[in-house]
């Protein structure tokens, strides 16, 4: 869900180092190099997309220091969220990049990423919608081309139809599924993993989780 529109936000991300804008005239010079030339070692890529308030990809990156993190988010409102909770806990290892996912291709070489994290995202459940959804045939091919060959997908979400559509898309692009579970909290909070903000409101709401880990 969208928020409201925070004042100042815009200026805030514009103004922040860790945050690129990519609106064609910025990010895609460091594509393929975004270990070398922007986090300056080689350490392995992990992405999520559509990370929100960034409670997900900020507590990863904070266990994980030899980890490079990139979130991924359309919204400015939402983004700034996520940038206030990056500066308080000082981490350098994690970037920002507002951009749609449908252009990942122009900003990821092939084989620069090692994981992607898909949660909770829109469902978008009008049949005609089906292509942006992010677990389509369309962007696995999409995700196919940036992840190196132990790459891998982790996708969770509340929405059993989007994931019912999501197991299938998998299928239909050849993918191979390590790990499928309809209700990942059946036995109280699963082990090694860490909740997002929509994740804790619909575990503490009952709501089965559904996740599934898969490689090409």
């Amino acid at each position: 869900m969208r928020l409201r529109n925070i004042k100042g936000s815009d200026e805030r991300i514009l103004a922040d180092k860790y945050t690129i804008q990519t609106d064609g005239r910025e990010g895609a010079e460091f594509k393929g190099k975004w270990n070398s030339d922007f986090f300056g070692n080689e350490h392995p890529i992990h992405m999520e997309i559509g990370m929100g308030k960034g409670q997900f990809i900020t507590t990863l990156a904070g266990q994980n220091p030899d980890i490079n993190y990139i979130g991924i988010e359309k919204y400015s409102s939402v983004l700034i969220r996520a940038i206030d909770k990056r500066e308080s806990l000082a981490l350098e290892n994690l970037l920002f990049l507002r951009m749609d996912a449908e252009n990942i291709t122009e900003y990821f070489d092939r084989g620069e990423v090692a994981r992607i994290y898909l949660n909770f995202s829109d469902p978008w459940p009008k049949d005609r919608h089906a292509k942006r959804r992010l677990t389509s045939v369309p962007f696995l091919n999409r995700y196919d081309r940036i992840l190196d060959e132990n790459g891998i997908v982790q996708f969770k979400t509340d929405n059993r139809t989007l994931f019912d559509f999501s197991l299938e898309q998998l299928d239909e692009a050849g993918w191979q599924k390590d790990f499928v579970s309809y209700h990942l909290h059946e036995n109280g909070p699963a082990p090694d993993n860490i909740m997002t903000e929509y994740e804790e409101k619909f575990y503490n709401l009952g709501n089965p989780i559904c996740k599934l880990v898969a490689h090409r």
